[in-house]
């Protein structure tokens, strides 16, 4: 039976089931959020009401970006013409983007992939934009692939099975180098470690 009144444990479970959000840390949220003035929660819940209704993935590389007229455009990258379209990073998660640009080192588009090989908690390929990404390399003319998954286990697998997929075919396939602490996240790094790495990358052998 729940200590908590229907509604704030609802809340509270809802809050668990984020990804780094335990139960402790669910009930301080929950709590912090009972605290707020009905004006600063009303505009929270607006905030995320309005994130889900403007915003989707690209169709093109799957980073976030805004609906219109009814389904998801193209983001700013992908727009912008000045990027070199013939050469695609590979990153995990959008939030990754904002690490690589912030090097200043990277003017070329991005594809991501939402994801890592995981078998533990049963995300194979499959599950990951993998298919979408081989879609684009004819029609795009893209000549390089940088390999830029976390340097942690799941990442490094799926590097290792993208490499696997794309040397075949006729593609540079380049992994980015050391510089980065094996085990850590790429939104952690800071610009000039991540900077080395993009410019040390290294071709992926077979």
């Amino acid at each position: 039976m729940s200590v908590y009144a229907g509604p704030v444990q609802d809340l509270i479970d809802e809050l668990g089931r984020m990804p780094g959000i335990g139960p402790k840390s669910a009930q301080r949220i929950a709590f912090h959020l009972l605290r707020l003035s009905t004006e600063d929660a009303l505009r929270l819940a607006r905030s995320i009401s309005e994130v889900k209704a403007r915003i989707s993935f690209c169709r093109r590389c799957y980073n976030v970006a805004e609906v219109v007229d009814g389904a998801a455009a193209e983001c700013a990258l992908c727009t912008d013409t000045r990027r070199d379209p013939t050469v695609v990073c590979v990153v995990e998660e959008p939030r990754d983007i904002v690490a690589v640009e912030k090097t200043q080192e990277f003017k070329g588009r991005y594809h991501v992939l939402q994801g890592a090989i995981n078998p533990i908690e049963g995300v194979g390929p499959d599950q990951l934009r993998i298919k979408e990404l081989v879609a684009r390399l004819e029609p795009e003319g893209i000549t390089e692939v940088i390999l830029c998954t976390n340097p942690n286990i799941e990442g490094e697998a799926t590097a290792m099975y993208l490499a696997r997929l794309l040397k075949p075919l006729g593609l540079k396939v380049t992994r980015i180098a050391s510089g980065l602490p094996v085990g850590g996240d790429l939104e952690y790094a800071d610009e000039l470690t991540l900077g080395r790495a993009l410019e040390g990358r290294r071709e992926v052998d077979e």
